[in-house]
């Protein structure tokens, strides 16, 4: 599933095309996704300029002039800008109409994502439980330790909860808990603050690298261009169980938390 780097990449990526632009309409030829597509998607979006493309967690979030479109990639799904000339393919579901024949095209081959119209993302279901974003101020040593403290919950896990952190995801999880020394089974309530603000410094130049290399690309990623990201080939655990880490050489070990893999060094990452 996309994290969030791999959203933010497509975000950076679309908004220099798209903010100012006034749609033409919607074309959905499949509305079963994770959740319906609103029916009258055409008629919401119709005449309607985007005055803006931000992310929150891993949603995507369009403002136009008289409401949102929230959008998210799911398993496998992506938005490209193409051309009306291309002619959209089987899991091709939802095509945004824009000037000069351009259109902004929803694949989605498992259908897990989701296209919703919301008059405010921040009161919408989807949103409005999302904890803080790991790429803001908002994010510090003090208040990772306060959201730990109390907590028998292993850091992997609490990294993950969206509730409380959003859109770190498996994988940066693995790579940011490496990077600040930390077992990913180590209950959060045993982090002192000094090695909270280890793990936020991880954390944040973590995802600012991937962003950096367009995300990564394991399956089905692409960005908005058709790009695949390439920040896998930097991964140092996630991946790797049975390599050589390339700290300590030590092997890389594996372990299942609540029906995710984890990797992580044993003498790099000490509890």
């Amino acid at each position: 599933m996309p994290e969030l780097p791999e959203v933010e990449t497509v975000c950076r990526g679309l908004a220099p095309s798209l903010v100012n632009q006034i749609l033409l309409g919607a074309e959905v030829r499949q509305s079963r996704l994770r959740w319906p597509v609103p029916e009258n998607l055409d008629a919401l979006t119709r005449g309607q300029r985007i005055h803006r493309l931000t992310r929150r967690g891993k949603y995507l979030l369009a403002q136009l002039d008289h409401g949102w479109l929230i959008m998210h990639l799911g398993m496998s799904g992506s938005l490209r800008l193409t051309q009306t000339t291309v002619e959209p393919e089987k899991h091709d579901h939802v095509d945004f109409l824009l000037p000069d024949n351009q259109v902004l095209r929803y694949r989605d081959p498992r259908r897990f994502g989701a296209l919703l119209w919301c008059e405010d993302p921040e009161q919408h279901p989807l949103i409005a439980h999302l904890g803080v974003e790991p790429l803001t101020e908002a994010l510090n040593a003090a208040s990772l330790h306060a959201i730990c403290q109390h907590r028998k919950t292993a850091i992997k896990l609490l990294l993950m909860d969206a509730s409380l952190i959003v859109g770190v995801g498996n994988i940066y999880a693995n790579e940011s808990l490496f990077h600040a020394g930390i077992d990913p089974r180590l209950p959060a309530g045993k982090l002192s603050r000094p090695r909270c603000g280890r793990l936020v410094d991880a954390i944040r130049q973590t995802l600012a690298q991937a962003i950096a290399a367009g995300g990564s690309s394991l399956r089905d990623f692409v960005d908005g261009h058709g790009k695949p990201g390439y920040f896998q080939q930097s991964y140092f655990v996630y991946g790797r169980a049975g390599e050589a880490c390339s700290i300590c050489a030590s092997p890389i070990r594996q372990l299942r938390q609540s029906a995710r893999s984890s990797f992580y060094c044993p003498q790099c990452q000490r509890r």
